[in-house]
C-alpha cells in the first residue's frame, strides 16, 4: 500500500482491521471509487463552481445502477428484479446492506463537497422510501418503475418558508375536490433539494386539524405541472445540488397519489427522517476527513519562520485535537451502520432513532471543527475562493448545510434526549405492570 496523508482514509481502508467490513464490502468499495473516479470526482469542483451538474451525470449514473444506493437497506428485491436490476457495479442486490450503502455514501463525499453527490442522491435517498414503505401496490406500480430506474426524478418536500425542523406546523394544505377524486394542494415549500430537475415530491400536506395528527403524505407532480411554480435558491454549499423553492396553487393531484393513510403523514415523516439522518452523518464523516487531511498534507510543505508549518506545536496540537474527534465519529458511525445490519426495522426505528438524531448533531459539531481548523491552517489561502485553500475554503461553507438540514442541530439534541427518555420510561412501565390475574 502507497504510503498515505495521515486521516485521508478511514482505519479499515488504511490498512488495519476491522470486525465489520466482508470481501462483499470490499469488493465493492473497489468498484464504487473506480466509478466515481471515472464520472464525478474528477469534475466536482468544477461544477459546483458553474453551480450545476449536467444532466448526462444522472443518466450515467441511472445507467449503472448507481442511484439505487441512496434506497434504505435491505434493498427492494422484488421490485427491483422485475426491472432488471440485478446487481450494483457487480454486488447482487440481495447482498447490500447498510455498510454498503455507508460505503457509498463515504465514496460520494471524497470530493469533501456536498452539491455534486447531493445532485445525484437526495432524490433516491428520500423521496421514494416513503413510497416503497407505506404506499399500496397501486401506489408502487404508478411511480415505482420510472423512479427506480431513473426515467423519471423525484425528490423529498418537507420544509416551508415557516415550518422546518417544526414538521407539525406544516402549512400546505392538501383539500379534497367535491366529488372526492383529486386533492387540491396550495402552499409553498422551500429549501428542498433536487427540486428543480424533480418530476415529483413525496409531499407532506396538510389534510385534517393542526398540528401532526391534520398531516398526510402524497406524490404530487411537479415539473410542468399546472399549478406548480419552481425557481432555484442561491444557498452557501451544495450549490449544485438543486436547491429549489416551489409555489404550489390549485395544484389538482388524483386522491390516488396519496402515500398510505390521512392522517399519518407525521410518522411516516419522521420515520423517514432516520435514513435521511445517517445518510448526513456517513457523509459528514468523508466530509470531516478531506479537510483534515487536506489541511495536513498543507502543512507539510507550507513553510513559515523559516520551517515547515508542520513543525510549530500549535500547529500538530489543532490537528491532533480534530484527528481525535474525527475518528471518534468515524467508529461511532460505522458502529450504527453495524447495528442497521443486524436490528430489524421495527428495532433500529425505537432503538436508534433518538440516537441517530445525535449522532447527525454530533457529526455537524465535529464537520466544523475540522473545517474551521483547515480554513485557518491554509491561512490567506483559506479565505480564498480559488487556489490552493479553495477546498478549505469550500468545505467551511458546506458546514451550515450538514447542522441545519434533516432537522437542524438544537432540534436534534432535544429530539435524541427525549426519545431517550421515552424508552427507558415505556420499559420501566413494562417491567413494573401486574400480569395474571389477581384472584387468589
Amino acid at each position: 500500500m502507497a504510503p498515505q496523508i495521515p486521516f485521508s482514509e478511514p482505519p479499515w481502508l488504511a490498512g488495519f482491521p476491522s470486525p465489520y467490513y466482508n470481501e462483499s464490502h470490499k469488493k465493492w468499495q473497489k468498484a464504487c471509487r473506480a466509478f466515481l473516479e471515472e464520472h464525478l470526482l474528477p469534475h466536482a469542483m468544477d461544477w459546483e463552481r458553474e453551480e450545476t451538474v449536467p444532466d448526462h451525470l444522472f443518466q450515467t449514473f441511472a445507467k449503472h445502477n448507481m442511484l439505487i444506493p441512496n434506497l434504505t437497506s435491505p434493498l427492494p428485491v422484488e421490485w427491483l428484479r422485475r426491472l432488471g436490476i440485478n446487481d450494483i457495479l457487480g454486488t447482487p442486490i440481495e447482498e447490500w446492506d447498510y455498510l454498503h450503502t455507508g460505503i457509498y455514501l463515504d465514496e460520494m463525499a471524497r470530493s469533501g463537497l456536498g452539491g455534486p453527490g447531493g445532485s445525484m442522491t437526495a432524490g433516491h435517498a428520500f423521496g421514494i422510501p416513503p413510497i416503497i414503505k407505506f404506499g399500496n401496490k397501486a401506489l408502487h406500480e404508478k411511480f415505482l418503475p420510472d423512479v427506480l430506474t431513473g426515467k423519471k426524478r423525484i425528490c423529498i418536500a418537507i420544509t416551508e418558508p415557516g415550518a422546518g425542523s417544526d414538521v407539525a406546523n406544516i402549512a400546505t394544505t392538501a383539500k379534497k375536490t367535491a366529488d372526492g377524486k383529486h386533492y387540491i394542494i396550495n402552499g409553498q415549500k422551500k429549501w428542498i433539494t433536487n427540486g428543480i430537475w424533480s418530476d415529483y415530491a413525496t409531499m407532506a400536506v396538510r389534510t385534517g386539524g393542526p398540528g401532526g395528527k391534520g398531516l398526510s403524505m402524497i406524490v404530487c407532480p411537479l415539473k410542468n405541472y399546472p399549478g406548480v411554480d419552481m425557481r432555484r435558491l442561491k444557498v452557501a454549499g451544495q450549490i449544485s445540488a438543486g436547491t429549489t423553492f416551489i409555489d404550489l396553487d390549485d395544484v389538482k393531484v388524483p386522491v390516488e397519489n396519496l402515500i398510505g393513510e390521512e392522517g399519518k403523514g407525521m410518522g411516516y415523516v419522521m420515520t423517514n427522517f432516520n435514513h435521511e439522518r445517517l445518510t448526513i452523518c456517513c457523509s459528514v464523516a468523508r466530509q470531516s476527513r478531506v479537510a483534515v487531511s487536506a489541511a495536513l498534507e498543507y502543512v507539510m510543505k507550507r513553510e513559515a519562520f523559516g520551517k515547515a508549518l508542520i513543525e510549530q506545536p500549535v500547529v500538530r496540537h489543532r490537528l491532533a485535537k480534530v484527528g481525535a474527534e474525527l475518528e471518534t465519529y468515524q467508529a461511532w458511525v460505522e458502529q450504527f451502520l453495524y447495528s442497521m445490519t443486524k436490528l430489524t426495522k421495527e428495532e433500529a426505528d425505537l432503538k436508534l432513532g433518538g440516537l441517530t438524531a445525535l449522532a447527525k448533531a454530533k457529526g455537524g459539531m465535529v464537520f466544523n471543527e475540522c473545517a474551521q481548523t483547515a480554513v485557518l491552517l491554509f491561512g490567506g489561502n483559506g479565505y480564498t475562493r480559488t487556489g490552493q485553500g479553495e477546498i478549505a475554503e469550500r468545505l467551511y461553507r458546506e458546514v451550515p448545510g450538514t447542522r441545519i438540514p434533516g432537522g437542524s442541530e438544537d432540534v436534534m439534541l432535544d429530539l435524541a434526549i427525549r426519545q431517550l427518555v421515552k424508552n427507558f420510561r415505556n420499559a420501566t412501565k413494562e417491567l413494573s405492570a401486574p400480569s395474571g390475574s389477581s384472584k387468589l
